[in-house]
């Protein structure tokens, strides 16, 4: 039989086209980003690489953030930016209640001075590895991503060279959220941050595997909470009715060596107004606590740790301790054990002198949690020093955060992610 030669032609064109269509519709199981630790401000930062043509964007990491944004004001070039306008499908899906200039907007915020302004919705290609859960695979693109103009005043405060703000948060248009929908993977991500100023650490955007080197999956040993809705927003600017966008959980004893600290309990939870509970937050640096939670914990903890000798307080910390005679174990010097008791007796975040303790100079160490106040917003605030070398997912869909506890009991660390591609 002869064929024709437009036939082959139409035969070669059909499967140029569908090999294209095959290279262009890789779908990633999981997404992966470095975040580091910036030794100045103890910010935890990560880069993305947004625009046409693309450039690296270094941004703070904030758990708690409603959305993406950067600095549209200083040296913002893309050919395939394309502003939001009013009463359009973004507008809507980002919730905006705000419009000029026939382009919706939104209020950007920096989550470490708590100054926030108004900010153009727009959205433009964003592209980050994908991972198979052991190494970063094939660069992908997310081509319409949502995120907000901010100006450049609001970089005040952020580490050296950070442009804008990732936000982790649980909004419809936050990266965890918009990355899902993209690629059509399950609305969950995990952080594990490095306690090394010179390793990186590692957030994952779907579900696991998440393994770190020694081939260590620790997906398949978290422990699980319910995570919580404050219905009052946290943000510092919001709009009245708007729910917090924050992942909060259920504390309901704080242990020290096993001994419960006496507290007033209804601080531990959310009232109608949206004060009280514990939220998790990659901003602060070290957990904060309401003035009376923070002195219980304090003389509980000062208490349990017997004879050693407590030296002058060093700022912002209030008990601090000689590390002469202080021992050391896997988990960090051998202090008495902090235990966070959640929705059972039985479950349990442990918190080991690795994340308790800091050593502020040769011969000193402080217990790393400070006072917030005697009203704060929120009653407890876990910060960074007591999340590094812990992995924790948040499984947004359902509402589940799962939890790891120290990884150094399992001899690896939040550094161990194998970041040289196959």
């Amino acid at each position: 039989m002869v064929l024709s030669s437009n036939f082959l032609l139409l035969c070669s064109l059909l499967f140029f086209i569908s090999s294209t269509i095959a290279q262009t519709s890789f779908r990633p199981k999981a997404l992966v980003l470095p975040v580091s630790k910036d030794t100045a401000t103890l910010q935890y930062v990560t880069h993305i690489n947004q625009r046409t043509p693309l450039v690296p964007v270094k941004l703070l990491v904030d758990l708690g953030g409603n959305f993406l944004w950067v600095d549209c004001e200083k040296d913002f070039v893309s050919s395939s930016y394309k502003p939001a306008r009013c009463g359009s499908a973004q507008c809507s899906l980002a919730s905006s209640k705000a419009c000029g200039g026939n382009i919706c907007g939104l209020g950007p915020d920096n989550p470490v001075t708590n100054v926030g302004t108004h900010g153009d919705l727009g959205q433009d290609i964003l592209s980050l590895q994908s991972t198979n859960g052991f190494n970063p695979g094939r660069v992908v693109s997310a081509p319409s991503l949502i995120f907000v103009c901010g100006a450049t005043f609001l970089l005040e405060g952020l580490a050296n060279g950070v442009t804008g703000v990732a936000g982790l948060g649980r909004s419809k248009i936050g990266l965890p959220s918009q990355f899902a929908a993209t690629f059509s993977f399950d609305r969950k991500f995990a952080v594990c941050l490095s306690s090394s100023s010179t390793s990186n650490g590692v957030i994952f955007f779907g579900d696991g595997p998440y393994v770190l080197l020694p081939n260590v999956d620790v997906s398949k040993s978290l422990t699980y909470t319910p995570l919580f809705i404050n219905p009052v927003s946290t943000a510092s600017g919001y709009f009245l009715g708007d729910p917090s966008v924050e992942y909060f959980i259920g504390v309901t004893t704080i242990k020290v060596n096993g001994k419960a600290v006496p507290l007033n309990s209804t601080l531990l939870t959310i009232d109608s107004v949206g004060f009280g509970g514990t939220k998790i937050s990659t901003v602060n640096p070290y957990t904060v606590m309401e003035t009376s939670i923070y002195n219980a914990l304090i003389s509980a903890f000062v208490k349990e740790m017997g004879n050693f000798t407590r030296v002058t307080p060093v700022a912002p910390f209030g008990a601090c301790f000689s590390s002469k005679g202080i021992g050391s174990t896997r988990v960090g010097p051998a202090v008495p054990q902090i235990d966070l008791v959640l929705q059972s007796k039985s479950v349990i975040w442990s918190i080991y002198g690795a994340n308790s303790m800091v050593q502020v100079s040769k011969d000193v160490v402080c217990l790393g949690f400070v006072d917030g106040g005697v009203n704060p917003r929120t009653s407890i605030v876990i910060g960074g020093h007591q999340l590094e070398d812990n992995l924790l997912q948040f499984d947004i869909a359902t509402s589940r955060l799962g939890f790891s506890s120290s990884l150094l009991f399992r001899q690896t660390t939040c550094s161990n992610f194998n970041f040289t591609s196959n």
